[in-house]
């Protein structure tokens, strides 16, 4: 079960890196003075990675505590 917590450790890992991309992405837009419809549609875009980069690293941590309650 060492390997699931690995694998788990690393998509967790992943999922972080897509919370931090997000991040930088809102804050260059906010920073660029864009029109708000513009800025609307990157906003948009950055919700729909950070749901997903969530969620990435929610089935991360699954994978981890399940490998630990295994092994």
């Amino acid at each position: 079960m060492g390997i699931l917590i690995w694998i788990g450790a690393a998509i967790s890992l992943a999922g972080l890196a897509g919370i931090v991309r997000v991040i930088l992405q809102v804050r260059a837009a906010r920073a660029a003075n864009l029109p708000e419809d513009e800025l609307r549609g990157r906003l948009q875009k950055a919700v729909a990675l950070n749901m997903a980069a969530l969620g990435m690293s929610a089935l991360g941590l699954m994978m981890v505590v399940i490998g630990i309650t295994l092994g």
